[in-house]
């Protein structure tokens, strides 16, 4: 039994490869190689990801309405991770394509067409792969233990694809051959990973496919959800936070903790090893975050890494510039550790909230509430890449001219920029989730009255939503 559970939990968990793996390549790698191998500025770079956003806004419910009133022999989300994965490839190839038009106008616009292809077929995985995640479990307990071993999935491939795309892209001379071997290679695992999801995974809980017609009122239901709004907005500020973060990592690392090093002309492996530790530590935390939902809750566990990844934040700031290595691989340490508890709670809170959604909606909605998921984890990638794109470049930061020698050195303001914004950016937006996650009434004493309500009379039902 012990064998068949984790078989179960290897098979579920396979396809976060992708979803944690994407979301890192394209924090970590895509600003820059937009800003320094296609040469687009900043400016542009911000305008590709809110663009991209709005076409997300209307996919994403779409996908979650069709995944609930879809009817196959694979059920209603897994039939889309098996046509999709091959898809996958072709977006990745097509996300990391060195366009080289003499006219950045038409680089904008053939990057941006990628982009919108890529989060497309993105949507078509993600959104019933965050189905799956409630229809997993109907145990309390045992759906947190399956998207821990989900999310320890996806910090892997965080490590992974922080580190090794890099390497890969080094190898070459030609930094635009390295990034079309890079995504296709990657491209590739992701797919895999999906499909295997897709084929192996059986879902406990199966529900009839919900009947409602096609309606904007329709699919904007969930949000008339408390504890579904409240859980999007501990969500948004998380990823948002995240994609800061990542996307300006790499700039920080170069240009300010190796300034020397990079003037100088000579790469450096400080960014990738820091990365690493980050992320590793993210898993080595997981447990320890596990525990605590057991003894606290998942908001408590939200709130205390939270918590540390702000120090770990105003210590980015402090620094010297050519600090010893030392100090920034203890900083992301500290960091990775604390980002684990709120990376892990929302994976754990998303069944519960389904489960208050049956009880209120009388259908389980989990392609609906999915879709605004992988909507509100686009958005925040999108808003905080635009954001510190936008914001960087008021403060002069220089893309490659394509005609011009690569680019060793920063101006100073830019620099400033960054240190400020990889500083406040965890105080203020996981601030503001610390405060949301007070809010948040679903723990594990009434995970089980919502539960035993959804089998019980009309009355019973209505007196446990007036307690979320």
């Amino acid at each position: 039994m012990a064998n068949k559970s984790l078989s179960k939990k290897l098979a579920f968990a396979s396809a976060d490869v992708f979803g944690g793996g994407s979301f890192n390549i394209i924090n970590f790698l895509l600003p820059g190689f937009l800003a320094l191998t296609v040469g687009i500025t900043p400016f542009w770079i911000s305008f590709i990801m809110l663009t991209a956003r709005g076409w997300d806004a209307i996919s994403d419910p779409i996908m979650g309405y069709i995944s609930d009133h879809t009817k196959s022999r694979f059920g209603k989300r897994r039939i889309y991770l098996i046509v999709a994965s091959p898809l996958i490839v072709l977006g990745m190839f097509l996300l990391f394509f060195p366009y080289a038009f003499s006219s950045q106008f038409l680089r904008v616009v053939a990057v941006l067409l990628s982009y919108i292809i890529f989060t497309t077929v993105q949507t078509a995985v993600m959104i019933p792969y965050y189905s799956l995640s409630s229809e997993i479990s109907s145990d309390y307990q045992e759906r947190a233990s399956f998207n821990s071993m989900r999310l320890g999935f996806s910090i892997f491939a965080s490590i992974i694809c922080v580190a090794v795309p890099g390497i890969i892209v080094s190898l070459f001379d030609d930094s635009g051959t390295g990034y079309q071997v890079m995504s296709l290679s990657f491209g590739v695992l992701f797919g895999l990973s999906v499909l295997i999801t897709g084929l192996f995974t059986r879902e406990e809980i199966s529900t009839p496919v919900v009947s409602s017609t096609f309606s904007m009122k329709s699919m904007a239901k969930p949000l008339s959800l408390k504890p579904f709004r409240q859980y999007l907005g501990m969500f948004l500020f998380l990823q948002m936070s995240m994609a800061i973060m990542s996307g300006l990592f790499f700039f920080y690392v170069d240009f300010y903790i190796a300034k020397d090093i990079t003037e100088a002309g000579n790469s450096n492996m400080i960014g990738m090893i820091a990365a690493a530790i980050m992320f590793s530590m993210q898993i080595v935390a997981l447990p320890v975050y596990l525990k605590m939902i057991e003894k606290r809750s998942k908001t408590y566990a939200y709130r205390f890494g939270a918590f540390l990844w702000i120090l770990a934040g105003f210590g980015l700031f402090f620094i010297p510039a050519n600090v010893n290595p030392i100090i920034i691989y203890v900083l992301g340490a500290v960091m990775g550790f604390g980002i684990s508890g709120p990376g892990l709670a929302p994976h754990t809170m998303y069944g519960d909230v389904v489960d208050a959604g049956q009880l209120k909606f009388k259908d389980r909605l989990d392609g609906q509430m999915s879709g605004f998921t992988n909507f509100i984890n686009k958005v925040s990638q999108a808003l905080g890449l635009s954001l510190v794109m936008f914001i960087i470049g008021l403060a002069h930061f220089e893309s490659q001219d394509l005609t011009k020698p690569p680019i060793d050195s920063q101006p100073d303001s830019a620099m400033l920029a960054i240190r400020i914004i990889m500083a406040l950016t965890p105080l203020i937006f996981m601030g503001i989730g610390i405060l949301i996650s007070y809010k948040y009434k679903i723990d594990a004493a009434k995970q089980k009255e919502i539960t035993e309500a959804i089998h019980q009379d009309i009355r019973l039902q209505e007196q446990v939503l007036e307690t979320l």
